[in-house]
């Protein structure tokens, strides 16, 4: 697996799209998230479907053509230095196979910000662009508009990300040891769903895998990790780091599950690395070159996540 295309980092006054090819948004969230960004001399604006809702499907921010289209029309603006979800939720896979992944790939390498649902898009967005992706608070999440953490780790990821090269763990090894590898992953169900896609890696062969989830129960963990080893997604993985696991049951009770399905890969585990559902969120970049070292708690990126 090789490191993937890094954009080049945010400068004051960039322009910066917020658009929701998942679930529908909060207005409230959405405007104290763009005010946000202004604060840090960014320049963003919402795309025109950002506050829709589907008439029959309420899980949707709006319809699929007009939630394809604002993301589209957003990366492929010359004048755009970043795509910034709204949020996460729901409908992300409905939309990647109505991109024009050709017309995108042309636009060039741009800043993608997500988390969630749309670890569907990061998979896509490395896929078809070969490019470097950051998954981490959005625009209209609770985390990125209330928590000071997640906003300073994400300005800092964005602005000036060799100050960002470490991510260190709350947790402890599930299974010691160092490896090294190019960062992937998400959230654990997408990544499940998404296996056998046109728009998904055929695996994690020499990555390092990074998985969080949030409202599934032990079993359902255990189901979708027990797909993974299956399929032989998980063959040749060279490390994994376990972010939150919010609203997936008490950990005492999901802890067990996660060593049992990934102990057995032979290769260093590390929990609690602060990324995903939980307060605070850290960004963490899929795509490039890092090293996990289990025994210490730490992730260290080989380069900036972004130029």
């Amino acid at each position: 697996m090789k490191d993937l295309v890094r954009p080049s980092r945010l400068a004051p006054g960039a322009r910066v799209a917020v658009v929701a090819p998942s679930g529908p948004v909060v207005e409230e969230r959405l405007q104290a998230g763009l005010d946000l960004l202004r604060g840090w001399d960014l320049d963003p604006f919402a795309a025109p479907h950002v506050l829709d809702r589907h008439g029959e499907l309420g899980y949707l921010a709006g319809t699929d053509a007009d939630r394809a289209a604002d993301l589209q029309r957003a990366w492929c603006d010359p004048g755009v230095d970043a795509v910034v979800c709204a949020r996460g939720g729901y409908g992300a896979q409905r939309v990647v196979d109505l991109l024009d992944w050709e017309a995108m790939r042309a636009a060039g390498p741009k800043v993608f910000l997500g988390f969630s649902d749309s670890t569907a898009l990061h998979e896509a967005f490395a896929v078809r662009l070969g490019l470097v992706t950051l998954y981490g608070p959005v625009a209209a999440g609770i985390d990125f508009v209330k928590n000071a953490r997640a906003q300073e780790h994400l300005k800092a990821t964005l602005f000036a990300p060799e100050t960002v090269r470490t991510l260190s763990s709350n947790g402890t090894a599930l299974a010691p040891g160092r490896a090294r590898g190019v960062t992937l992953g998400g959230c654990l169900a997408l990544l499940a769903t998404g296996y056998g896609t046109a728009h998904t890696r055929s695996g994690a062969r020499g990555g390092l895998l990074l998985l969080e989830d949030v409202g599934e129960r032990p079993y359902a963990v255990d189901r979708a990790l027990t797909q993974l080893l299956r399929t032989g997604w998980l063959d040749g993985v060279a490390g994994v780091a376990l972010g939150s696991w919010v609203r997936c049951g008490p950990y005492e009770e999901l802890r067990p599950v996660l060593a049992d399905r990934l102990g057995g890969l032979g290769v260093p585990v590390v929990e609690e690395l602060g990324f995903g559902h939980c307060d605070g969120a850290l960004t963490v970049p899929f795509g490039v070159t890092a090293e996990l070292d289990a025994d210490a708690g730490t992730l260290t990126l080989d380069l900036p996540a972004l130029r």
